[in-house]
C-alpha cells in the first residue's frame, strides 16, 4: 500500500502531462506556425470543400487523370467517405491479387489504346501500401493526357504544359521522384 499512492500520482501526472498538455502544446504551435497543414490541408472551391491534397480520391470520369488504385475504395463502393486506409496485404503469388493487377493492366491498355508490349507505370497497376495515396507519377500522368485532351476538347500540348506546372520534384532534389498530385491537376484542368 506504501507504494501503490506514489505509483497512482505518478500515473496521473503523466497522464496529464503526455496526454493533455503535450498534445495541446503541439497542436497549438501547429496552428501558429503550419495551419493549413494542421487542419489536414484541405482544399475547398469556393465554400465547398473538395478534398485534402494529403489523400487520395477515386475519380471515374474520363475528363479527368485518375490517380492510383486503392484497396480501400474496391472495399468500400457504397461509400465515398473514407473511413479506414489500408492495403490489400496480398503476396504476389495471391492469385486474386494476381488477377487484379492484370483486370487493371487491360483496362489502363483499352483506355489508352496501348499496344500488348507497351510498359504501363506500376502505380497504375498496384494501389499504393496506405490505399490514400495522392500522387501518380510522372509517367502515368503524361500517359493519360491525350485521353484527357480528347474528352476535354483541348490541345494535348496545354494538358501537358499543365502536368508540366503541378509536377512536384523530388524532396531535396534526391528523395523519391517527380509526381504530380491528381486532386490538385484535375482541379486546374476544370479553371482552363
Amino acid at each position: 500500500m506504501k507504494n501503490l499512492l506514489p505509483a497512482v500520482r505518478m500515473l496521473l501526472i503523466f497522464t496529464i502531462l503526455t496526454g493533455v498538455i503535450y498534445p495541446v502544446f503541439v497542436t497549438g504551435i501547429a496552428q501558429v506556425f503550419y495551419p493549413a497543414q494542421a487542419n489536414g490541408s484541405l482544399i475547398t472551391v469556393g465554400e465547398t470543400v473538395v478534398g485534402s491534397a494529403l489523400i487520395g480520391q477515386t475519380v471515374n470520369e474520363a475528363r479527368y487523370f485518375q490517380g492510383r488504385p486503392s484497396e480501400i475504395n474496391s472495399m468500400q463502393a457504397d461509400s465515398p467517405i473514407l473511413t479506414a486506409s489500408s492495403g490489400s496485404n496480398a503476396g504476389a503469388t495471391n492469385l486474386i491479387f494476381i488477377q487484379t493487377v492484370a483486370d487493371r493492366d487491360a483496362a489502363v491498355r483499352a483506355t489508352h489504346n496501348l499496344a500488348e508490349d507497351a510498359d504501363v507505370p506500376a502505380d497504375l497497376l498496384y494501389a499504393s501500401g496506405s490505399g490514400l495515396d495522392p500522387h501518380i507519377s510522372l509517367r502515368s500522368a503524361q500517359l493519360q493526357a491525350a485521353r484527357i485532351a480528347e474528352a476535354r476538347g483541348m490541345v494535348l500540348t496545354d494538358v501537358e504544359a499543365l502536368i508540366d506546372r503541378f509536377t512536384e520534384r523530388p524532396q531535396f532534389g534526391i528523395f523519391g521522384e517527380n509526381r504530380v498530385n491528381v486532386l490538385l491537376l484535375n482541379l486546374a484542368l476544370d479553371h482552363e
